[in-house]
């Protein structure tokens, strides 16, 4: 949809990869989205999809607020309302999810793909040095 593009086009100046790592990966990531009409998860199913290329650790909770124009109040704050406190449910959750996996992430995200490539790139410039 539009908003992913838009997403998309945010991110895009992010490097794939610093050698075989991309700087996303191994962090947590919350999706939400305010919409003007009704309440759909067409876009946070799509920013899900994003998370996973960029890999990061997308948590299971995630929050969609329809009508948002009617949700904030003259100051900009959300006003109470079960919305709000889905928000600050789904907020709960990414906090504990980062908590859980801080000094993790080198574990998770470490693939066998990348050690054998970096070990092939390795004995190829050892190789050639020997030439």
């Amino acid at each position: 949809g539009a908003m992913s593009a838009v997403f998309k086009a945010q991110i895009d100046w992010i490097p794939l990869a610093l050698g075989a790592v991309r700087p996303t990966q191994g962090k947590t990531l919350a999706v939400m989205q305010v919409c003007g009409g009704s309440q759909s998860f067409n876009v946070v199913n799509q920013l899900r999809v994003l998370g996973r290329w960029m890999r990061m650790f997308t948590i299971p909770n995630q929050s969609s607020v329809p009508k948002a124009y009617l949700e904030f109040d003259d100051t900009g704050r959300m006003k109470p309302s079960p919305y709000y406190d889905r928000v600050v449910d789904v907020m709960e959750e990414l906090v504990k999810f980062t908590v859980l996996l801080r000094d993790r992430q080198a574990f998770l995200v470490d693939r066998y793909s990348e050690r054998k490539e970096s070990a092939e790139q390795l004995s190829e410039r050892v190789n050639q040095r020997s030439i």
